[in-house]
């Protein structure tokens, strides 16, 4: 059943993690969690209904207490994947998006996408670090599902493109960067650990 309620938050952990030897990035440990612990406390302080995206290790993603949801498509297709799938499980007004892999992007990080959401009347507002867009943290209006099920349909698959669609607002995070850090190898890992330990 959808969950109705005025946001719906979703982690996107349904990617194949190829640069982690196709371990399941969510499940890889960061100071002693699962990186997917992050973003649901990031997400869970804003909202209550949560839900998580996720291809793989479905019975541990559950463990962590919120709905998993598998993608629609069964190809990995990318995080608009993980989108159209949490859009297709919730009757929220709005959706609240972050990726499982992100472990500095916290609450507060959320309520300002959600504040420039609610403040410019707009369809997507998106976080940018001032010199790139980071098209997986964003808040969208949950009308916009028709939009991206014709997108996906067409063939294409690429995140900021469809953005490109739709009336977008971007949240400026260059005062702190850092927070998009994301970690796709053990290098990465290794290296921010001891930083944020």
């Amino acid at each position: 059943m959808p969950i109705p309620s005025p946001i719906t938050g979703v982690v996107l952990a349904g990617g194949l993690a190829r640069r982690l030897g196709q371990q399941d990035k969510g499940l890889v440990r960061f100071q002693g969690r699962a990186l997917v612990q992050f973003a649901i406390h990031a997400l869970s302080s804003v909202t209550p209904h949560l839900l998580i995206n996720a291809n793989r290790n479905l019975e541990q993603y559950r463990a962590f207490g919120f709905p998993v949801i598998a993608d629609i498509s069964p190809h990995f297709d990318g995080p608009l994947a993980g989108i159209y799938t949490a859009l297709c499980h919730t009757d929220a007004e709005v959706l609240l998006v972050m990726p499982c892999d992100s472990p500095l992007f916290a609450a507060r990080h959320l309520h300002k996408l959600l504040d420039a959401y609610q403040a410019h009347t707009t369809d997507v507002a998106v976080a940018t670090d001032g010199t790139r867009l980071h098209p997986v943290f964003l808040a969208l209006n949950t009308h916009l599902k028709a939009s991206l099920c014709a997108y996906l349909d067409s063939g294409e698959r690429k995140l900021d493109r469809w953005l490109a669609q739709h009336h977008t607002t971007l949240v400026d995070f260059s005062d702190e960067p850092a927070i998009f850090t994301n970690i796709n190898t053990w290098d990465e890992l290794a290296a921010l650990e001891p930083q944020h330990g």
